[in-house]
This record gives structure tokens, sequence and C-alpha cells, in this order.
């Protein structure tokens, strides 16, 4: 069949992906950005990838006629406190014009569960999108998930971070909510399994693993699996303000998803039923299960994808390829060079630079302005990298994204995502003379970015001087 995946270069539709062509689909991709399509250049060649932005102005025969099956994977909530639900609307509405213009049979869309009659914020906009989907020309089916736990998931990473960091921790009282966690690896399998699967036509399905787990048993379980044990103490006077800074500050999360995270984490998301499940004739892993497949993937280096790398974790929620032309006119250059004895071992390093193997000289200082970030209401260094050796356009880089990742043009061009008075770009490229060029570019905004560069020369010459230094080092 030739399907559609909306939301291709998310979360959910990054895992999605190599499903569906392995079941011998033929796959369009639709991304706002190609240049942040993080997919290897074999998965590339077997997928059609459009560029389109369902919040935008409509564009008519941007998507072909002759698809079968949509999957509408596009969420906001991550993306702003306010005004999420109106571009989820706006989506959904958008995307409904779309569909009209082609032989679409079958829309598949992965909602969240509603149980209560008075839903967060959160919850009553994907029960919105719902009923616009509803009023498409075409069949839908609606799958409601809770928790999702796997490798890179934002639920997962956060219970990761909170259980990692803090073996005693003093709680809101909503981590006493009920929930139902799903393993990642079951979503795809219902996701996959609706296709063309005409009982589950025009209807929603509540989805779920076979544990119903308060936040608080989800966090002790977590640290059961791992060998160590944590104490929770839960107060009552905790405001979802605070918690929110809490969530922030702690764990890798966006303060925007901290917000509607703690929001919906005050309702109990627990399924109403398993008809899918018996459909299908699925059986689903239980929560101890899907953090042990979680941590295979990431030991195995496998994880295809993460929460972090979409453009909502960090603070720029707009098309990066205006900023692959570095400036050259009114910006400020620390500029170092050195020679390259071993060109592919150089390279190596510099795809390894970040996350856990750090910036090869200072990390300390490294990570002293990742937490003055943080503090600012930026980014922080906590989102690390998905890949331990490799890189993408657009993925998240601690507090950097990345831009362009070319190994034969040996070339590797991040655009800081901290809080900066200015625009700041860190470039590493070696040329046909085998000399590694490392440019750090920084374009001030006033005189507050004027004063701010000058101000961390000294710092620049050590670090920078230090790193290009460890990097060059192949022995």
């Amino acid at each position: 069949m030739k399907i559609l995946l909306t939301g291709a270069n998310g979360y959910i539709g990054m895992r999605l992906l190599p499903n569906l062509l392995e079941l011998g689909h033929e796959v369009i991709c639709a991304v706002r950005d190609k240049n942040r399509f993080s997919i290897d250049e074999q998965t590339k060649g077997r997928v059609q990838i459009i560029e389109l932005d369902f919040i935008k102005e409509f564009s008519a025969g941007s998507i072909p006629k002759n698809i079968d099956i949509a999957y509408y994977l596009i969420h906001s909530m991550s993306s702003s406190t306010s005004d999420f639900d109106e571009k989820e609307a706006q989506s959904a509405i958008a995307f409904n014009r779309y569909m009209a213009e082609t032989n679409v049979k079958q829309v598949v869309y992965l909602s969240g569960i509603v149980n209560d009659e008075k839903l967060s914020k959160h919850l009553s906009s994907r029960k919105n999108v719902e009923e616009i989907l509803y009023q498409g020309d075409f069949n839908l089916t609606v799958l409601r998930a809770g928790i999702i736990v796997g490798s890179g998931s934002s639920s997962f990473e956060i219970i990761r971070d909170l259980c990692e960091k803090l073996p005693f921790m003093i709680t809101p009282k909503w981590v006493l909510t009920k929930t139902q966690p799903i393993a990642i690896r079951d979503v795809i399998r219902f996701l996959t399994g609706v296709i063309g699967n005409e009982k589950t036509y025009n209807d929603s399905f509540d989805i779920g693993g076979p544990d119903v787990l308060t936040y608080k048993e989800m966090l002790h379980q977590y640290a059961k699996s791992r060998g160590f044990k944590n104490w929770i103490v839960t107060v009552p006077i905790m405001t979802p303000k605070l918690s929110s800074y809490w969530l922030y500050f702690v764990t890798s999360t966006s303060y925007k998803l901290a917000v509607n995270l703690v929001d919906s984490m005050k309702m109990e998301v627990v399924a109403k039923d398993h008809r899918l499940q018996d459909i299908l004739g699925i059986e689903t892993h239980s929560y101890k299960e899907a953090i042990a497949m979680a941590f295979k993937k990431i030991e195995q280096n496998l994880v295809v994808s993460s929460w972090k790398d979409s453009m909502v974790s960090g603070r720029f929620d707009r098309n990066l390829e205006k900023y692959i032309q570095v400036p050259k006119f009114g910006v400020l250059k620390d500029v170092q060079k050195r020679k390259v004895i071993n060109e592919q071992a150089v390279l190596d390093n510099i795809w390894k630079i970040g996350g856990d193997n750090g910036w090869y000289y200072g990390n300390w200082l490294w990570k002293i302005r990742g937490f003055l970030d943080k503090v600012n209401g930026g980014v922080g260094l906590r989102r690390g990298r998905t890949h331990p050796d490799k890189i993408f356009p657009g993925d998240a880089l601690d507090f950097w994204r990345v831009l362009l990742a070319d190994k034969e043009a040996k070339r590797l061009l991040l655009f800081a995502e901290m809080k900066l008075p200015g625009e700041a770009w860190l470039e590493f490229r070696i040329d046909e003379n085998k000399i590694l060029h490392q440019t750090a570019t920084f374009r001030p905004r006033g005189l507050k970015g004027r004063l701010y560069w000058y101000s961390i020369i000294p710092f620049h010459y050590f670090i920078f001087g230090g790193m290009i230094r460890n990097i060059t080092k192949t022995e």
C-alpha cells in the first residue's frame, strides 16, 4: 500500500517508518524541514519525502493523490503552554482539506486516553482533534495511548532522569495518579496492525499494557529493575508551577513540555477496554519488560529516535535551513587550526562529541555553562545526544542543534540553542591539506552581545584550544 506518514521525524514516526518499510509498504514522509529528517541515506532512497507544514497556508497538490493510508502523528503539546490546542485544531482542519484531494481510504491517529469529564488541556486538545478528523471524508481509526515507554520517549527519559539523579524525592501528589503504561514496541504493533482492517474503521480504541500503576509505583519499579532503591515522599503543597519547575530542572524536559505534562499527570489515564487487543490478537508487554527492552536498545546503541531531537525540545520552533550559511560580516570569531595525521580517526572523534563523551576539554566548564543556561530558561546540557557515534542534521547535541553533518565533505556544523545575546555557530571542517578548522562564530545582538563575547574570550582561549588539541589526538 502507499502510505502517507505525517510527523515522520517525530519520536513515533521514526519508530514506525522502518516497520512500514519492512512490511513492504511504499511510504511518503511528510516533514516540515527535509534538512532535519534524521534518517540514513539508504532509508532516504526507499521513501519519498515532501515538505509540508499543516499550520501554514494550504498548498494544493502537495500530497500525491493515490495514497491508500495516512498516519496522523502531528502534535504540538511541547511547542507552547498557551495556544498549542489552537495549533493542533488548525493542523487537523488543514489535514482534512489535504486528504480531500486524495483517494485515501483510512487515516490512523495516535491520541491520548480520555477518562475524566474534566480533561487536561492536552487531553482535551487530543479529543478535539479526533472530532475534527471524524469530519473528514475517510475511514478514521483512533488509537488512544497513555504513557509510552521506550528508549528515547519523553516519559521514559523523565522517569530515568528522576530515578538516576534523585534516590530521595519529595514529590507532588500527582505521583499517586493511576496510569497504564505501554511499551513503544506494542504501540507500533497496534499502529501497523490496523492497516486496512475494516473492523477498526470509524472507531476509537484504548491501548495499554497489562499494568495499571501510579507514577510513584512506576518510579519504584524502575529503580528496582536497575538494581537500586529509591525513597519517595509525597507532599500536597507543591503547586503545578512548582511541579513544572521541578521536572524542568531535574530532568532533560523543556519547560513548555513540563507544564503540559504536569497538567495531564493530574488526570487518571487507564484503558477502558481491550477490544483492539482482541481484534488484532496482540499480547502486550508489562512495564518491567518495557524497561528491559528500552535498556537493551540503549546498551546496543540502537536507539532509533528520541523526543530530544524534536525541534520542540529546543528554543527554535522554525526552519533551520536559513542558519546553514554561517554569516561572514558583523560577527566575532574564534578560529583554531591544527594539522591532522589520521583523518578518519579525527572525524570519528568529531562525530562522538558531546553527550556522555563530553567536549574533549574542560568538561566541567561546559557543565557549568549548561547549568547557567538551564537556570536562565535554556535547554542546558541534559538533552545529551541520541547516538554515541552517529549524527544527523536536526539532531539535538547538548545545547546545540546539528545543522549539517557530512562525513564525506568532512564537515560538522552546529547552531547554539542556549540562551544568548546573539546567535552562535560551531564548525569543524577538514580541508584538502588535512588541516582541521575549528571555528566558533558569534553574531552579537547589540552592545550586550559584544560585552558577552569579550567577557568569555579568556575561557575560549583554553576551551577551544584544548578541544582541537584533544580531537586531533589519534593514538
